[in-house]
């Protein structure tokens, strides 16, 4: 399938492309265009857009879009995704909804990333994707602890 978002990439916008490989679409192609472009080359090029306005993949209410795939791809069974969606919309947006404290390091990170130079959007996600490896790791590790919220939210 062909998945398609706005250029110049960050937290949402390299999370979302790393679940749908992993989760979704192996096979899965991304496209990174001008905001303005993003829905008429989706019908061009038959893709499904994502981290835009008003679309199904996108941010609904305080819910960011790695939050709407992992619902409408039935992800959410899997506790260490659900935990690490947490903390990308606490990186992505104000970080009011679950109050995530990994959030705001994700956001640094990710500022980090778009600093060092790398090419084009696909660069930047091919660099980054490690770091969502290493998050889904811990956030493995957290459930297994019993501790779904992270290790520096005291678990419900």
């Amino acid at each position: 399938m062909k998945w398609i978002t706005r250029e110049h990439v960050k937290v949402d916008r390299v999370a979302c492309p790393w679940l749908i490989r992993k989760f979704v679409d192996r096979q899965a192609e991304f496209y990174f265009v001008p905001p303005e472009q993003v829905m008429s080359e989706a019908q061009k090029l038959g893709a499904t857009p994502f981290d835009v306005p008003a679309v199904e993949l996108g941010h609904h209410g305080k819910e960011c879009s790695f939050e709407a795939i992992l619902k409408k791809y039935k992800l959410t069974g899997d506790q260490a995704l659900v935990l690490l969606g947490k903390i990308v919309n606490g990186a992505d947006t104000d970080n009011t909804l679950y109050h995530q404290p990994e959030g705001p390091g994700l956001q640094a990170v990710a500022e980090g990333f778009r600093r060092l130079g790398y090419k084009d959007d696909h660069a930047v996600n091919a660099a980054e994707w490690i770091v969502y490896d290493a998050l889904y790791a811990y956030c493995q590790e957290m459930v297994r602890l019993g501790k779904p919220n992270g290790a520096f939210v005291a678990s419900s």
